[in-house]
């Protein structure tokens, strides 16, 4: 299950570069087009499970299992990484499973949330839904990109 999902980090630098609401609409476009099978998956895994609670966990535990992987150097992840991890996670990844309109994507979104809290120091963060997000940009989101 979620084989590969690592690569939804691929190009996370470039995609918190500059991020304007035209900008942030065009990337989050194209990073469904690429990535949106995983967030499908996932919503998809939780609605046939049995045991909903745990399928979310186990989810949530390959997510962050991955990304460490992918960001860690002698199993440490800088802070200026883990901060970008972060808003990537807010700026994307959470509301990309939230756009799958599924009814356990906000059970996936939690779970997820929950998981990457415990994994990661100084990583207690929030999500929300595309909308909320792009109505929040002016011409710069929170006037600081």
């Amino acid at each position: 299950m979620l084989d590969h999902v690592e690569n939804i980090f691929n190009n996370m630098p470039e995609m918190l570069k500059r991020l304007k609401k035209a900008s942030y609409a065009e990337r989050m476009e194209r990073f469904r087009d690429e990535h949106g099978h995983f967030f499908r998956e996932m919503t998809d895994a939780v609605e046939l499970a049995e045991d909903r609670d745990a399928q979310a966990a186990e989810i949530a535990a390959a997510v962050t299992a991955a990304a460490e992987e992918r960001f860690a150097v002698r199993g440490k992840i800088k802070a200026r990484t883990q901060t970008d991890m972060n808003f990537f996670m807010i700026y994307y990844v959470f509301p990309a499973i939230l756009m799958t309109r599924s009814a356990c994507a906000d059970q996936v979104a939690q779970a997820v949330r929950d998981g990457w809290s415990q994994r990661f120091k100084n990583s207690n963060i929030g999500y929300t839904d595309y909308e909320s997000l792009l109505g929040s940009f002016n011409e710069k989101i929170f006037g600081i990109f």
